[in-house]
């Protein structure tokens, strides 16, 4: 018995970022198995539930995207200035007590209330923990974000499946046990952030004498060449509306292909996800490496769009065949510029301003989460040919992006003051 237990110690010390690394990853797939549990059922809650129309779930749901938006940036501002750990644990607590509300009122103001306030803390939990990762695991942090994301998808496919078992008895009371549930799975994860050590962050610069300038933090709203790295990166994130949104109706109502198939592309990304996001990291482990990830995330694009283009050429297996290999090729897209993008968005961040400038990065996923949907839908209504369109489209995006980072890849800039740095300790 020595042996196993030998190579399963040996496997958890492989993960970057010690105990505490491991116990966050705990914590990640907690979460997202307890968000797994309501995701799926949120419209059905609000719609045989709450007795909300079609429509205001559809006002209730934008509103509430609109407002997530600002989580990011909001979050990136609060991890500066206080303590990572106790940022995470209140993002979380705000989380439950918010989805919490969602019990006492049936009113349509109160529920979009409730839902605007609970996308704030939803949207900054992905940058809180990009920014755990950049402290605690240091030069290993695209290898943690690989493990944690691994991690994600398997929370994310117990609580579907939970979901889906708990909806399969037929009554409305399932959709508020899945509600309570995730309640608890983030009193859960509150309780387990709040064992973790705070990771050291990036050393504030100060100056050592009266006579020296006062420094200011840069400010990502100013940095011209950050706010286009977060806009082309925008662009790319179109993989995952693509996948999750256009793909299930493009195959309704443009393809030959059975609706049954829709599901079952969901779990083949869910499968490669987690079979090789974690091994491709290495490829985007340093900076100019995951600058040179662009070209090959191009040729996906395009081969998963002309894929998508060709599947609604008409007969069965035609379209059953276009869509796998569309799948496969924007899958593997997926997981490329999320190797790419967590190191670049963190190699182009100043130290002493790096959660400010993660929470800008922060806008290019929520804001193409709450955009994403209302764009593909118009690429879809266009017709087959606009998908290698929108390929093309986000070709240039990679491609502005691979010109626009270049010099601060290659040439990093100097240090920002000339007076010698003091390392001041968090407490």
């Amino acid at each position: 018995m020595s042996r196993p237990s030998s190579w399963h110690r040996t496997a958890l010390d492989r993960i970057p970022g010690g105990r505490d690394g491991r116990r966050m990853l705990v914590v990640s797939i907690i979460d997202k198995t307890g968000t797994g549990l309501w995701a799926g059922c949120t419209a059905l809650y609000f719609t045989y539930v709450s007795g909300l129309s079609l429509a205001q779930v559809g006002l209730l749901m934008t509103v509430a995207g609109g407002v997530g938006t600002a989580g990011a940036p909001l979050a990136g501002l609060l991890a500066d200035r206080f303590p990572l750990v106790r940022v995470i644990v209140a993002t979380q607590l705000m989380r439950g007590i918010t989805l919490l509300a969602l019990l006492t009122s049936d009113h349509f103001l109160l529920l979009t209330l409730y839902s605007a306030l609970g996308a704030l803390p939803d949207r900054a939990g992905s940058v809180l923990i990009k920014l755990y990762a950049a402290r605690q695991a240091g030069p290993d942090r695209v290898r943690y974000q690989a493990i944690q994301r691994t991690t994600v998808n398997i929370g994310w496919s117990i609580g579907g499946l939970g979901a889906a078992a708990a909806l399969a008895t037929g009554s409305t009371q399932a959709y508020t046990w899945l509600l309570v549930g995730n309640v608890l799975s983030y009193l859960a994860i509150a309780a387990l952030t709040l064992r973790c050590t705070e990771p050291p962050a990036p050393s504030r610069t100060v100056a050592t004498s009266a006579d020296a300038p006062r420094h200011r933090p840069a400010n990502p709203w100013r940095d011209r060449t950050f706010l286009g790295y977060t806009a082309t990166d925008a662009a790319l994130y179109l993989d995952d509306t693509i996948l999750q949104v256009a793909i299930p109706l493009w195959i309704v109502h443009a393809t030959d292909a059975p609706v049954g198939l829709a599901p079952l592309l969901l779990v083949l990304n869910t499968v490669l996800v987690v079979l090789f996001q974690v091994p491709l990291a290495r490829f985007g482990a340093t900076t100019p490496a995951a600058r040179r990830l662009l070209i090959p995330l191009s040729g996906l694009f395009v081969v998963g769009t002309l894929a998508l283009a060709a599947s609604a050429a008409g007969g069965r297996t035609l379209a059953i065949t276009a869509l796998t290999v569309a799948v496969v090729a924007l899958t593997f897209a997926e997981i490329i510029h999320a190797t790419s993008s967590w190191e670049l968005s963190v190699a182009l961040a100043p130290a002493e301003a790096q959660g400010a400038y993660l929470g800008v990065h922060g806008l290019a996923q929520s804001g193409q989460r709450f955009a994403g949907p209302l764009l593909v839908t118009g690429v879809m209504t266009a017709g087959p040919l606009a998908w290698p369109l929108l390929g093309l489209v986000l070709v240039g995006a990679g491609a502005a992006q691979h010109r626009l980072i270049r010099d601060r890849v290659l040439k990093p800039a100097p240090p920002s003051l000339s007076v010698p740095a003091i390392t001041l300790s968090e407490h």
